[in-house]
């Protein structure tokens, strides 16, 4: 494949696109598996064709990076749903806060510990101890604390993936049916890729994984810099 076909902006919108759309019908070929979700398939087909075509990560960031500033309304827009369960939201708006921020702190220091014992590198265990936020925070706090931004973005999304997959069989098995503490824990490990297969199986439940999401990006926002500091991570 030529070079100027390679590096133009169109070519990663549009086998973003592609692979998004196929990956849509594959989880819809399985019924709506959990190993089928959309996200993984997607990626993969992405890394596929990176591989085959010789594309390097900067080739297909010009036109994907199009695609990728539309995170941040869409975090937002999550607000919508959120607003009809208002009345539920205030009534736990302390337990939920409480939660959140055990949860980020527990996500954040965690990560950050397996990766010590691991004996990972400081700019690895720095963008590691981001994964439980959105890719645009932790990208931009991976690369404000000395981390590396393109592995931040990696360790979210596979954090993502596993949330997505695994929570809901983990609470069935468990035998919690409650949407807003499924939203809840989902929000907090699992960000927007979680999120949007909470919204599959119920609206409520992706709400308030979107609430959690928020929070929990705001709370890592301010925690994880004391946190590296502490740790002497950066």
């Amino acid at each position: 494949m030529t070079a100027a076909w390679l590096d133009s902006p169109l070519t990663g919108v549009f086998v973003t696109l592609l692979a998004y759309r196929l990956a849509l019908a594959g989880h819809k070929r399985c019924h709506g598996h959990p190993l089928a979700n959309p996200v993984l398939l997607g990626v993969l087909m992405v890394l596929a064709w990176l591989w085959l075509s010789g594309s390097t990560y900067q080739q297909y960031m010009n036109g994907a990076r199009f695609i990728q500033l539309l995170l941040g309304p869409a975090t937002v827009a999550l607000a919508v749903p959120l607003y009809g369960n208002l009345a539920r939201l205030k009534k736990a708006a302390i337990p939920l806060l409480a939660s959140i921020a055990a949860g980020g702190l527990v996500g954040m220091a965690s990560a950050a510990g397996l990766g010590w014992w691991l004996g990972f590198d400081q700019p690895v265990l720095v963008a590691l101890s981001t994964r439980a936020v959105t890719t645009p925070i932790a990208m931009s706090l991976a690369g404000g604390l000395g981390g590396s931004p393109e592995l931040a973005a990696m360790f979210v999304i596979v954090s993502g993936i596993v949330g997505a997959v695994m929570a809901p069989p983990l609470f069935r098995l468990l035998g919690w049916s409650d949407d807003m503490l499924l939203g809840v824990a989902t929000g907090v490990t699992a960000h927007g890729i979680g999120t949007a297969r909470l919204f599959q199986l119920s609206e409520t439940a992706g709400a308030f994984a979107g609430l959690a999401m928020g929070l929990n990006g705001v709370f890592t926002a301010l925690a994880l810099p004391w946190l590296v500091r502490w740790l002497a991570l950066g």
